[in-house]
């Protein structure tokens, strides 16, 4: 029997003329992914889930839920209650607010002061999806709050742990920090570009869809480039399909006990497991998703990949299989093909997305099909 995985592994370069993942003169070059924000119109179940995802709060208003990881900064996840539920974009870390005026010079905007609560400046930018996208800098920082010392493995003929039983406990996976946000957009090719252009991102990976390797990819893994200091392989990935939405977002934790223990302690409490736990290719990452009671998908994860800005982007075919090293397969939850409102949301914009000028027309809709039985 072939091995699905057979190709996927090795790292396959650009071939000539291809996409470079990078712009030659960016405006700026932003260092991290600051925070999330959201509308959700339970707050109080939106806290509930997010104590036993693992974030603590660091502001509760009745209007207004900032959660926060174990790690110095700025909250991860910023929430305000609403009549529904609705992403509305990230917001990125520049290295000053020199930074931020270069952008906003360069763009026609402005740059405003951010809430007291949060300190410091935006430039607030719309990417070609229409998603706004905040890049500020001068926040106030958390200081780190409290976390589980890392555990001591016995590793083959490494045994440090002698006389001692193994036994984490059975809690809410600690969340360090935010690590990425996945996006899908039907103009994937000038929302890459104005990344690449306006924020300094640079592509660790691209996926293409299997046969249509000439048409360009349609997924790409994009890091911050801060030269030799090493970056998550991905802080944002966005994917070509027939609507433009919020896909996942991923929040590290220490190690894949603490991963495993949390996500038993979400699972006896009634919460939706997604897919997990497996490992990524593309990235490394051990990986756990679940649904928020909203049904936004968020993700656990532990062990990713750190690049520099030296790494020319690898290349490989978009298939379903792909998507893991190891673990269960990916489940129709996660590839959005599950019956229900979610799938018959997608199904409509299937339709939308034809009519409309926009890069998704059959032929890619044929290669997106095929990606999900793969």
């Amino acid at each position: 029997m072939k091995d699905p995985h057979t190709g996927l592994h090795g790292e396959q370069g650009a071939l000539p003329g291809e996409h470079p993942g990078r712009a030659a003169s960016p405006v700026v070059k932003v260092h991290d992914l600051a925070w999330l924000e959201f509308e959700k119109p339970d707050l109080e179940r939106a806290e509930m889930f997010a104590r036993a995802f693992g974030f603590d709060v660091a502001l509760r208003t009745p209007a207004e839920l900032h959660l926060r990881g174990a790690d110095p900064g700025a909250p991860c996840v910023l929430i305000r209650r609403a009549g529904g539920s609705r992403f509305l974009g990230p917001a990125f870390r520049a290295a000053d607010r020199t930074d931020l005026t270069r952008l906003a010079d360069a763009t026609g905007t402005t740059v405003t002061a951010l809430p007291d609560g949060l300190g410091g400046w935006s430039v607030d930018l719309i990417d070609p999806s229409g998603l706004r996208v905040r890049v500020v800098s001068d926040t106030h920082d958390l200081a780190a709050s409290a976390s589980p010392a890392p555990l001591v493995h016995n590793f083959g003929d490494a045994a440090p742990r002698i006389n001692a039983a193994q036994r984490p406990p059975r809690v809410p996976a600690t969340v360090r920090r935010l690590g990425h946000v996945v996006l899908q957009t039907t103009r994937f090719r000038r929302a890459l570009d104005w990344y690449l252009e306006h924020l300094g991102l640079i592509v660790s990976d691209f996926l293409y869809y299997d046969g249509q390797r000439d048409r360009g990819p349609t997924m790409a893994f994009i890091r911050c480039d801060r030269g030799t200091t090493p970056t998550d392989h991905h802080t944002l990935a966005m994917t070509l399909g027939p609507s433009n939405r919020y896909v996942h977002s991923a929040y590290q934790v220490a190690d894949l006990d603490v991963l495993a223990a949390g996500g038993e302690y979400l699972r006896d409490r009634g919460y939706h497991r997604s897919w997990g736990i497996g490992r990524h290719i593309q990235g490394s990452q051990i990986f756990d998703y679940w649904r928020d009671p909203d049904g936004f998908l968020v993700e656990h994860f532990t062990d990713g990949d750190l690049f520099d800005s030296t790494l020319e982007p690898g290349w490989a075919p978009m298939t379903a299989s792909g998507l893991a090293q190891w673990g269960p397969p990916a489940t129709k939850d996660f590839l959005g093909i599950e019956p229900g409102r979610r799938s018959l949301a997608e199904l409509r914009a299937f339709t939308r997305a034809l009519r409309e000028d926009n890069e998704f027309d059959l032929h890619r809709l044929r290669g997106l099909l095929k990606v999900a039985t793969s």
